[in-house]
């Protein structure tokens, strides 16, 4: 997909997922859904099965780990791990449990310093959840739209993308998704912005290549650069 169809100096949007691709909270996730798990007297899943599942929201994800359950069940896995992730963050605070990826907030700088650039996310996080991230961070004002699971349906849905290129009236050919996972690749290709994946989180380089990624960058310096390239600067 190629950001010259449009001019130049159109607005840009750069939206970013959130666990596994700004933070890292794979320890606390693996953790709050084996306690999950455990709290129902079921096996916990491997952290590699629930790693595979981060980025959906946690409906579909408990559904995907516990196939088979009924409603009643899965709602008390879903419950489980909310009360399980609160109490692991409220031992060590967000910051801990969801540090910022080396690179994440000096990216952040670098693109919102640029006039034509607007910064979104879009998570499989509740607006609570993403709330505290923002708030532990100090990233308040760096986001001009926020989508999160409370508001729509899971990835790869293109509801959360459509959303963001609505509410900042930018076009799609000037916009990308920054993602992890091939649900966040997915969810880009259905809504018609470009995919860019990182090599950083949960789901490995060719999972997100066959899910329609454009490129695979390896750090934040080199996605600040592909960036700066697709989506040229006015003259």
């Amino acid at each position: 997909m190629s950001a010259d169809a449009a001019s130049p100096a159109d607005p840009v949007l750069v939206i970013f997922d959130v666990d596994g691709t700004l933070v890292d909270s794979q320890a606390h996730i693996v953790q709050a859904m084996a306690a999950a798990f455990l709290a129902e007297g079921l096996t916990p899943p491997s952290r590699a099965q629930t790693l595979s599942i981060v980025g959906l929201s946690l409906p579909q994800a408990v559904g995907l780990l516990a196939a088979g359950l009924d409603a009643a069940q899965l709602d008390s896995l879903v419950e489980g791990y909310k009360d399980a992730y609160a109490g692991l963050r409220a031992t060590v605070g967000s910051v801990d449990s969801s540090p910022l990826y080396p690179g994440a907030r000096a990216t952040l700088d670098h693109l919102a310093a640029q006039d034509h650039v607007l910064l979104g996310v879009a998570t499989g996080k509740s607006r609570r959840g993403l709330a505290q991230v923002i708030e532990a961070h100090g990233l308040e004002g760096y986001f001009l739209t926020l989508q999160c699971a409370d508001d729509h349906p899971s990835k790869p849905h293109p509801a959360m993308i459509a959303a963001a290129l609505a509410e900042t009236g930018v076009a799609a050919a000037r916009a990308a998704m920054v993602g992890d996972t091939s649900y966040d690749m997915e969810m880009a290709r259905a809504a018609g912005v470009m995919p860019l994946g990182v090599a950083w989180g949960y789901h490995p380089e060719v999972q997100l290549r066959a899910a329609g990624a454009a490129q695979v960058l390896p750090d934040f310096p080199a996605l600040r650069a592909h960036i700066d390239i697709c989506f040229r600067r006015p003259a």
